[in-house]
Parts: C-alpha cells; structure tokens; sequence
C-alpha cells in the first residue's frame, strides 16, 4: 500500500511540474514573446523570406516605437507585416532622390546601401510626400509610417497607410532560424 502511494505522489508531483512549465510556457508565448516567420522579400536585404524571428510582444505596452525600429503589426486582409519605422506621430516624410526626409531633415539609411549601389543612376525608392500618398502633411496622432527595406517593392504605408499604434503587435530584431544566421537586426 506504501508503494502505491508513494507512485500516486510522484505521478501527481511529475503531473503539476508540467501543468506549471506549460503554463508559464503560455504566458511567455502569448503575452511577452513569440516567434514569427518573415513572410516575402519586402524587407531584403534586412530580413529574408523564411527567417524565423523573436518577437517582443511587451516593448511598446511601455514605450513608443522609436524611429527605425522593425515592428510586426496587423495589416489589412488578417495578416501580419514586418516593417521599419520612419515617421512618429508629427512628423514630415518626404523622400527626393533617393534621400529621406523627415520634418526637412536628412536621414541616412545605411541598411539600404547594398540595394542602392545596384540601382546606379536610378532612384531605389521613389519620390513621395506624405501628402501625396495619404492627403496629409504628417503623421497623425496614434499612428506610425513605415516602409519596407525592399523598397521597389514593399506594401508599406505608401499603399496601405499610417499604422494605427493599437495595430502594432511588438518589435522584433533576433533572427533566430536558420541557426548560421542567428543575429541581431538594427
């Protein structure tokens, strides 16, 4: 009878250590961090289509995004983009031969270089103004502008608009899969 239930306890003990590790699992997948898979080529040379990413679901319940971080946030038509933040609510864009601008400052985009050396001669990403893409001169409050890195053919804010901020899901910026090209993405 001892031995019974002593193998009871131990059952009951393996039983509750992995009722408490899935648990924590769980709230660690659903409310802090996740992975998710970059889907496409909008943000080559940056990311590649199929590279496995940690994303950080916590980050922005605290802060605001900061100009040039990679956000995931949900877009139109039930999916999820990864995308580099340009403007913050405020702000001025307007890119004029290959330059970007914001609020009549330049910027430069150093994860471009590679891509833009290739387009000798030719603009990488097209002439725009906030104005001329959304019918505003800024981006509105509780909103962000991004744009893909892969410019000639990202779906970004250029097509689909300024990113509601309740939209944002987190940031990311460890590439964790393929495991030889585990890094970490500015």
């Amino acid at each position: 009878m001892g031995k019974l239930v002593k193998k009871k306890n131990e059952v009951w003990e393996w039983t509750r250590a992995l009722l408490i590790a899935a648990g924590i699992a769980a709230i660690i997948r659903f409310f802090l961090f996740s992975p998710i898979v970059v889907d496409g080529s909008s943000m080559v040379p940056t990311l590649q289509s199929g590279e496995r990413m940690i994303m950080n679901k916590i980050s922005y319940h605290f802060k605001e995004p900061d100009r040039f971080d990679i956000i995931v946030f949900h877009a139109p038509g039930n999916k999820d983009y990864i995308k580099r933040v340009i403007g913050l609510p405020g702000d001025e864009i307007k890119y004029q031969n290959d330059v970007l601008y914001i609020n009549g400052e330049a910027y430069e985009e150093p994860y471009l270089d590679e891509y833009k050396a290739m387009f000798e001669g030719n603009n990488y990403t097209e002439d725009f103004t906030l104005e001329g893409v959304m019918s505003e001169n800024t981006v509105p409050e509780g909103h962000v502008f991004v744009l893909g890195d892969n410019r000639p053919v990202s779906q970004d804010s250029r097509t689909i608009g300024p990113i509601k901020m309740e939209d944002v899901v987190g940031s990311t910026n460890i590439v964790f899969w393929p495991f030889n090209d585990v890094r970490y993405v500015k």
